[in-house]
């Protein structure tokens, strides 16, 4: 069912679509609670008791800024190498167990294919992450057609830097393009970008989705003929 009504968009904009461009973390994974998890043990074997609601307003802008700006608000001198490597490797055995592949992954991808769209991961977070992810689900970086990371990037969203580079990476116009967000960083970064977007109600209720062109629960609510060519 959608949430939010289809908006009307501006003259020019009617181009057919060419490619879907996927955030990750609350996207294709539900690996949030696992982030945090992992942040939070990460923290408290350095002596460090931290909550959730530290970790909201950092959802979704890489874990540089994620583990740096709880660890600022606690004056805890970060090695930010050292200790996202430590997170890394937490949430790496926590996701064997229990990383979750959210409704639809499997059979959105394959109607995209089927409408011979391009396909692309456009994350704030490290390649390592997306490699646990990717691996744990049983996809491979060959389903995509690009994957940018937070590594190949100097602004983290909602800077659009990400979702321009995707773009450009897949030789398109971002009117060409739906992005497929959770998190208000990351519908920014895609508006910003001049590319559509659809948020899923995955991370955020939807009053805080609204910059979306379009709202939705899950991947299996997206109608067939919003990728149909």
């Amino acid at each position: 069912m959608t949430l939010n009504c289809l908006k009307i968009f501006k003259k020019g904009e009617n181009k057919k679509i060419k490619a879907i461009i996927f955030d990750m973390d609350g996207v294709l994974v539900d690996s949030e609670e696992l982030i945090f998890l992992a942040a939070h043990q990460m923290f408290l074997e350095n002596g460090i008791k931290v909550t959730r609601e530290d970790f909201i307003p950092f959802i979704g802008t890489g874990e540089d800024s994620y583990l740096g700006n709880v660890a600022k608000k606690y004056n805890f001198d970060i090695d930010i190498k050292k200790h996202k490597a430590r997170t890394y490797q937490i949430y790496n055995e926590l996701a064997k167990d229990k990383l979750i592949v959210l409704p639809g992954v499997f059979e959105f991808i394959e109607k995209c294919r089927k409408n011979n769209l391009k396909l692309a991961i456009a994350t704030s977070a490290d390649k390592i992450k997306v490699d646990i992810n990717l691996r744990t689900i049983g996809l491979t970086e060959d389903t995509f057609d690009v994957i940018v990371t937070g590594e190949d990037v100097k602004n983290k969203k909602p800077h659009p830097e990400i979702y321009e580079k995707t773009i450009a990476k897949l030789n398109l116009q971002p009117i060409e393009c739906i992005v497929v967000e959770d998190a208000i960083n990351g519908v920014k970064a895609a508006k910003k970008a001049g590319a559509k977007c659809i948020a899923l109600t995955t991370s955020f209720p939807e009053d805080f989705l609204t910059d979306a062109d379009w709202i939705y629960k899950s991947l299996l609510d997206i109608p067939d003929n919003l990728i149909k060519n």
